[in-house]
This record gives structure tokens, sequence and C-alpha cells, in this order.
């Protein structure tokens, strides 16, 4: 679906572009590394979940590629990482997490995420009303900043989105042990490197442990 035609079923939201310069305070494009190898794996390896979306940390296939190595020693500063995707047919906002390490998202399809900024984050609560969305088309990748809150990405069509995902190793994967004493940012550590604030009507995640902490309406990006 064309971004105009987004905008015009999205008149809640306004939907931008991550040429704009108000991407910039969330994260940058990224044009220096060439991900072709992992979008046509992806392309030919996985599927968009019936409902739902799917989400794998780590690979192995994906990590083969001669890409990981550049990635780790030159984008991240020679830290070990890993390679993944989140696939699905999410349409709203759920929840804000964010790590300590920048993420890279490719869109394998054109794709919608929402975003915010983790010094809105007051008393562990944040308001839905200052998100901004922002359009990524097919093949862009970016650089999304460890002081950014995002989340899953929304589709822009009814088959739903396909979006590789790279970060510092071990994010996203089960804690060694139970949250205890951690301090006030320590009741948001839902995972490891993965501090998480959910919309209440996130209920699966609230029984996991995640921290209600998303406050307004639970953000829809509109495709019919």
């Amino acid at each position: 679906m064309s971004l105009e035609k987004l905008k015009g079923l999205n008149s809640h939201i306004e939907i931008k572009n991550i040429d704009s310069g108000e991407f910039n305070k969330y994260g940058r494009i990224i044009d220096e590394f060439d991900f072709t190898n992992l979008i046509k794996y992806m392309e030919r390896n996985t599927k968009i979940p019936e409902e739902g979306n799917l989400y794998r940390a780590s690979v192995i296939d994906m990590e083969r590629d001669g890409i990981r190595d550049k990635l780790a020693q030159i984008f991240y500063g020679e830290m070990p990482i890993q390679i993944g995707f989140c696939n699905g047919k999410n349409s709203t906002l759920n929840g804000m997490e964010y790590h300590k390490g920048s993420e890279i998202n490719v869109a394998v399809t054109d794709m919608i995420l929402l975003l915010g900024r983790v010094q809105d984050i007051e008393d562990n609560t944040y308001e839905s009303h200052k998100v901004e969305a922002f359009f990524i088309p097919r093949g862009a990748a970016i650089e999304v900043y460890q002081t950014t809150l995002h989340f899953a990405p929304c589709k822009t069509r009814r088959e739903g989105f396909k979006c590789i995902v790279i970060l510092p190793r071990e994010t996203n994967t089960p804690l060694n042990n139970q949250r205890e004493a951690l301090g006030k940012e320590g009741e948001l550590l839902f995972m490891r490197n993965k501090w998480l604030l959910v919309h209440q009507s996130r209920k699966l995640l609230i029984d996991k442990g995640a921290h209600v902490g998303i406050l307004g309406d639970n953000i829809e990006i509109r495709i019919d």
C-alpha cells in the first residue's frame, strides 16, 4: 500500500518518512552495508504467521552471512551480535521497549515503526500520544538508537510484514535471575537487555510479568 493511502486511512496519527529530519532523533538510515543476501534469505526461508508475530533473536543460517563479521567489527565496535527476524501481522502499539545498544532493522517488506523517546518515560509510564509513526520502505536499513522506544513493526498490507533484527548478542533472551530490588528501572526489565512497558490491553505480556506503563490509546495503524 502506498504511503499516501496509508496517510489517508490514518488521520489520527501522522505517518512520516525516515528521510525526514524528524527521524533524526530516533535513528538514521544505514547505507554503508549491503543486506541483499539477508533479505533474499528472509524472502525464501521465512513465513509470516497466521496470527500475531513470530520473533527469532538468532538464526544460525543468517549469521553465517559475511555481513555479520563486518557489522560486529565496524558497526558494533567488535562486540558480539545476533541476527534474527520479526515477522507478523501486528497493527497496534501494544508496548514500548528499549535496549542498551543500537538495533538495526532491515525492512524486507514495507512496514511502519511507532517510536518514542526514553527521556519521555516518567515514573515508569509513557503517554502514547507522544508516539511518532515512520514508514520504512522495503529494502531500507535503519539504526534505531538505544534512546529510542520501539516495539514490533506494524503491517502496511493484509499479508503482514517481515523485518530483519540485529542486536548485541543475547538481547531478548531469558533472564538468568528473577528481578529483585533492581531499582526503579529494574521494574521494566523483561528479558536480557530489554526494558519494556506495555499497554493495559496486552494481557498475554502482563501475565508474563511485563510492566503496565503505556498510558492512553493503544495506537492502531489502519490498512482498510
